[in-house]
């Protein structure tokens, strides 16, 4: 059914679109300006595409758009759903099983997170490596479709680390501040406690957030080369240096480092 359901969204997309793409992109909270660099095509809203859920969420757009970015064809998200919206990871990662069959090469995620690591402030760039799966469900849990990918998919490889490699390069050459980093993804809605940065602090995250793991895995699954740019929204570490955060203080850092992630977007797709 997923498989079927996949095709028959990838089938309307291409007919509206005219065409596929190279590169997947999803834009994170606050990242939605981003698509001003789209030499945008074809904008589809989510409602229209057959099986795709609707974004819930302030500052996520809910469409879809194929266009130009650095000389490569993009399918772009301007806005990506969640767990904490209600959906099934099924759900969460539909589109994600959607691009590969628009023909992508790569997967470009963007998201916002908290810093649980000292050296890493509001408005870094922080290039995933890895991950710590947090999140109550998982998107390949269920029967296996080897359409899809293997039963049991190796995640030691999971982020491209020429990619990351590259990033950091370009970051450092513009003066930047970006580091390397590792994502725990959590359920959410709400933030996390202190005891709760405490904890993941300790275990070796650097990152914490609501998204992206469960985009990441279906990926891993399709053997998709996946690369994940994190900008720090709030801090969450130390402790004792803790204060409140709202979605508006998120958009407001995220928008703030927009044009170095955008300048990093074209540089890094240039080089692809």
């Amino acid at each position: 059914m997923l498989y079927e359901q996949t095709l028959e969204a990838a089938s309307f997309i291409l007919k509206t679109a005219g065409r596929g793409a190279e590169i997947g992109i999803v834009l994170g909270t606050g990242m939605d300006n981003l698509r001003e660099d789209i030499e945008v095509e074809s904008v589809i809203p989510y409602s229209d595409i057959p099986h795709f859920p609707a974004s819930t969420v302030k500052s996520h757009a809910g469409e879809l758009l194929l266009g130009k970015l650095a000389g490569k064809n993009v399918v772009a998200m301007a806005g990506r759903f969640h767990y904490y919206e209600g959906y099934s990871m099924q759900q969460v990662t539909f589109p994600i099983r959607v691009m590969k069959h628009l023909g992508i090469n790569y997967l470009f995620l963007s998201n916002a997170s908290g810093s649980v690591n000292e050296r890493m402030h509001v408005g870094d760039l922080v290039f995933v490596t890895d991950h710590i799966n947090l999140q109550p469900e998982n998107p390949l849990r269920g029967p296996n479709d080897e359409r899809f990918g293997p039963r049991f998919p190796d995640l030691l490889h999971t982020y491209d680390k020429k990619m990351v490699a590259r990033a950091l390069h370009i970051a450092h050459n513009h003066g930047f501040r970006a580091h390397e980093g590792v994502y725990a993804a959590l359920q959410g809605p709400n933030l996390e406690t202190p005891a709760e940065y405490h904890y993941l602090h300790t275990i070796g995250a650097d990152l914490v957030g609501m998204s992206t793991v469960p985009e990441v895995l279906v990926a891993r699954h399709m053997d998709i080369p996946v690369f994940v740019a994190s900008v720090v929204s709030n801090q969450c570490y130390p402790i004792d240096q803790l204060g409140e955060t709202t979605l508006d203080d998120v958009i407001w850092a995220v928008e703030a480092a927009a044009p170095r992630l955008r300048t990093l977007i074209h540089e890094l797709f240039r080089a692809l």
